[in-house]
């Protein structure tokens, strides 16, 4: 049994934002939204009391997962953002923060949300991180993993002592009931490579984004069949394109398999049609 505190702390059920906490240290997995990050930033307050946050881990650079940082780190100014080299580099370019900052408003918008402070411009990581980088975080050890595949910029952050991986979305997303969605962005080829890595590691929980803490069953069950989905969806993707089918045949059959449930809760159907479109067309181009 994992004997250390894994608490949901998003504000929507879009973000990804889980606070670790081994009673002497606290650590905030991924952010959330600019428009969420004030109300993730007080949970975390309501969870810690006048105890410090000691570290923000963020997974990639995507505006859902990072933007909120800047608003915890107002709140907890001493907090170390850690993130991939190549994430820190993203979050030092105006353009990208530009980007980010859109993003972030028009998903708000949709929300109803149109007035919310921005700090998207003082966003940086105080620890940039590469694979095999060690954290001393109290009395645990954090690996940095780099999962290439959902984007260039997600890693992961293995813990030996707890066997507890927090996860990518280049290493699926788990929706519950033994479904986990692949969401690659950049390469089908580095997704099964990044898989094969997490699968050499001794774990036994995964924190996985936007679902949270999976159970020792639940990660058996994860690590077993998540290679599997992932090449099934592909091949069944490949046959559509191959026997005639359109690229809105294999975009409505991936949204026919996973756009339901629990899925609807945390990924707007047009974000979750774009990024289809994006995978279909890698699809396309790699095989």
């Amino acid at each position: 049994m994992l004997d250390i505190s894994i608490t949901d702390v998003r504000a929507v059920p879009a973000d990804s934002a889980f606070l670790i906490d081994t009673g002497a240290t606290a650590i905030l997995y991924d952010s959330g939204f600019a428009f969420t990050g004030t109300a993730v930033a007080e949970k975390v307050k309501s969870l810690l009391g006048n105890r410090p946050l000691d570290y923000i881990f963020l997974t990639h650079s995507h505006y859902d997962h990072a933007l909120g940082a800047a608003y915890v780190k107002k709140q907890y100014p001493s907090a170390k953002i850690v993130a991939g080299e190549y994430a820190a580099k993203i979050f030092a370019k105006d353009s990208a923060k530009a980007v980010m900052r859109d993003l972030d408003r028009k998903f708000a918008a949709l929300l109803g949300i149109h007035d919310y402070e921005d700090l998207t411009d003082t966003l940086c990581v105080d620890i940039p991180v590469k694979d095999g980088d060690r954290l001393s975080v109290g009395d645990l050890t954090f690996v940095a993993v780099p999962f290439p595949g959902h984007t260039r910029c997600s890693i992961g952050y293995y813990c030996p002592e707890k066997k507890l991986l927090l996860g990518s979305e280049t290493t699926g997303v788990y929706v519950g009931d033994g479904v986990v969605m692949p969401l690659f962005l950049i390469g089908y080829q580095l997704t099964l490579e990044s898989i094969a890595k997490m699968k050499t590691l001794d774990i036994d929980y995964v924190l996985s984004p936007h679902y949270g803490i999976l159970n020792a069953e639940e990660t058996k069950l994860y690590l077993d069949i998540y290679q599997h989905t992932i090449v099934e969806v592909v091949n069944d993707i490949k046959k559509i394109l191959q026997n005639g089918g359109s690229k809105e045949d294999a975009v409505n059959y991936y949204k026919d398999r996973f756009f339901r449930g629990y899925v609807k809760t945390i990924y707007p159907l047009p974000a979750l049609d774009l990024n289809t479109r994006i995978m279909v067309d890698l699809i396309e181009k790699e095989l």
